[in-house]
């Protein structure tokens, strides 16, 4: 899965494979308004797959389900800023996070819960006081 990952479109072939589970999940009486979907961020990806599924997360609103995205502490923010460890991600995890929160994300996964608390507290503010 991580050895060596292709895609045409990264954000479009993850969002045709949701969608396809979504209707899996319709077909076995799973209510769609009962789903919610994930892009996987770090599974079967590089560096720029999961860069490019944050920045364009608001494509999977197109789904019609909640969405989430769990980047916290993932390799590939060690990739990206000095090959930090794993204890040297939390403002990277925010960045993720608040970068998904741009783009309409409903659920964010962390290990940090207070960190991203405050952030994103921050960030509402900031944003709501335009």
């Amino acid at each position: 899965m991580q050895t060596d990952p292709r895609y045409g479109d990264v954000a479009l072939d993850v969002y045709d494979h949701l969608d396809a589970r979504i209707v899996a999940c319709e077909d076995a009486g799973i209510p769609r308004t009962n789903v919610i979907v994930d892009p996987g961020i770090g599974f079967g990806k590089t560096v720029r797959h999961n860069t490019e599924l944050i920045a364009r997360a608001a494509l999977f609103h197109g789904l019609g389900t909640p969405m989430m995205i769990g980047a916290s502490r993932k390799s590939f923010i060690g990739r990206l800023y000095r090959d930090v460890g794993v204890a040297e991600r939390l403002p990277g995890s925010l960045a993720a996070a608040l970068t998904g929160l741009q783009q309409g994300v409903q659920l964010i996964r962390v290990h940090d819960v207070a960190t991203t608390a405050q952030a994103i507290g921050i960030w509402r503010a900031v944003r709501d006081s335009a």
